[in-house]
């Protein structure tokens, strides 16, 4: 069957990077198909070898054990080697991957609640690209009917292999080994643990690099943690943190622990636009790629000889950071917090490799050591920046062909028709249209320099709310405005 058709039939649609769908619906038997999908489009194009090996590891959500051995069978039945990495971060996994020039699948459904799950897909050069989606997308997969079940799960249970430490040993020593064992000392770090899958591992890189660290908010619940709309919830919990105790930031991630959370010494979360401007000074980034949706403080700060403005995901940013010259050092980010390397860093003597892929730990320590270096906090670091805020938040439960119909409604006319139902939906918020722009969703731009911008999530039956403005009051205002008028389209 082809993958396209087993997609529309199951539910399980590839978004950013990989499938996600209902856990429920990732049977195992959808799971072995597009394990298989995506190794039989690694033949095709020659970019695996024969008995390769290929690592997989998962987040901490119930069935997270049960999609990674489907799809470590189906490795095997390929007749490659599936190496177990166990419960690791997903930039863990890919920069194992990487490292050894072999593909890698992480089962994560990152920050979605955890009724959902899904697989994540890398390739031995890195991330897969929207071209490499539709590449397995149209392979004709085949399996051996006896091994499933009337439900699509296996009739005998497939055992993984027992876990190889390495590939988090790996990681670890990644930083350690480049910022050495003081880099963090005497600087009192907390970290909100929660469910994120890296907990135990950023804890044992913080405290390895000298930091005072403290555990925070651990939970045996998964919690979907969403670094880009971040929960009342936590942002209650950094403020009761921060003023029960004095630290330097608060730090924390997504589920699968590539995106980062990062607060002041106020206990107030960076958005995740702003955090990595900072992480990109740090790395004295001279080329950064980011979605349009990301703040335009990057422009006005003037600390970045070339910016490219991308669609949302992290396969548009990184297409745009490989298009970027050689010798300059390439940086990519997201508004969830997502931060690429492209490019080396070299410091000290020591080099850190590239990892083209969603890391949270070096955003995490650049700006911490950014701080430093300026003898200043991390608020301080925020008030040096050209002061435009953002926000976002998303309508939950609004499935992606009712969001585009609803967006169709501004954009299917002629200019000025469209120009006036916007301003009749949104006028009152913001007043005058000055532009649109139609990169990834619709992004207005209004005579008064505030920007609303629609987009339905890649990966979620959400519609997606992005504000600028030049206050944060102002903008946390627009954007409670804005999530008024998209409720009342549910009905």
């Amino acid at each position: 069957m082809l993958v396209e058709d087993l997609m529309i039939k199951s539910g399980v649609k590839f978004g950013t990077s990989g499938a996600r769908g209902l856990a429920s619906e990732i049977t195992d038997q959808i799971s072995y198909a597009y394990t298989t999908a995506f190794l039989q489009h690694l033949e095709a194009n020659n970019e695996i070898n024969p008995g390769s090996q290929m690592a997989l590891a998962g987040d901490l959500r119930p069935s997270t054990d049960r999609i990674m051995a489907a799809s470590a069978k189906a490795i095997a039945d390929k007749g490659y080697e599936p190496i177990n990495g166990g419960k690791v971060p997903s930039p863990a996994v890919a920069l194992h991957g990487i490292t050894n020039q072999i593909p890698t699948v992480m089962v994560t459904g990152s920050h979605i609640p955890d009724d959902r799950n899904g697989i994540k897909y890398t390739k031995a050069s890195g991330e897969i690209l929207k071209k490499d989606e539709l590449g397995i997308k149209a392979q004709d997969v085949n399996w051996d009917e006896s091994l499933f079940d009337e439900n699509g799960m296996f009739k005998q249970a497939y055992t993984l292999a027992e876990v190889d430490p390495a590939i988090e040993e790996n990681y670890i020593n990644r930083y350690l080994d480049f910022f050495g064992p003081d880099a963090l000392k005497g600087i009192k770090i907390g970290l909100y643990q929660h469910s994120a899958v890296g907990r135990h591992t950023l804890s044992k890189i913080y405290k390895g690099m000298g930091a005072d660290l403290v555990e925070l908010g651990f939970s045996d619940t998964f919690i979907p943690v969403d670094t880009e709309a971040i929960r009342d919830e936590d942002t209650r919990l950094a403020n009761q943190w921060a003023q029960e105790n004095s630290y330097a930031s608060i730090l924390s991630t997504d589920g699968d622990s590539d995106r980062p959370l990062i607060s002041d010494e106020n206990g107030k979360w960076l958005r995740g636009d702003v955090a990595g401007i900072l992480c990109a000074q740090y790395l004295k980034a001279t080329t950064v790629a980011t979605p349009v949706s990301c703040n335009s403080s990057l422009e006005k700060c003037g600390l970045f000889p070339n910016i490219s403005r991308t669609q949302i995901g992290s396969p548009f940013v990184i297409s745009a950071m490989n298009q970027a010259a050689d010798g300059e050092m390439v940086i990519g980010y997201e508004a969830n917090g997502g931060f690429l390397m492209n490019t080396d860093f070299t410091n000290n003597g020591k080099v850190l490799k590239a990892l083209p892929t969603r890391d949270a730990v070096i955003l995490h320590i650049a700006i911490i050591l950014l701080a430093k270096d300026k003898q200043t906090s991390v608020s301080g670091l925020v008030g040096e920046l050209p002061q435009r805020f953002t926000a976002s938040n998303r309508l939950q439960d609004y499935p992606t062909e009712e969001s585009q119909k609803k967006l169709a409604l501004f954009t299917q006319g002629k200019d000025s028709e469209n120009t006036q139902i916007i301003e009749e939906t949104f006028g009152s918020i913001s007043g005058k249209v000055q532009s649109t722009d139609l990169t990834d969703g619709l992004r207005i731009t209004f005579a008064n320099s505030e920007v609303i911008h629609l987009r339905p999530s890649g990966n979620a039956p959400e519609l997606r709310c992005y504000n600028e403005a030049d206050s944060e009051e102002r903008v946390l205002e627009m954007n409670q405005l804005c999530m008024n008028v998209l409720n009342q389209w549910k009905g």
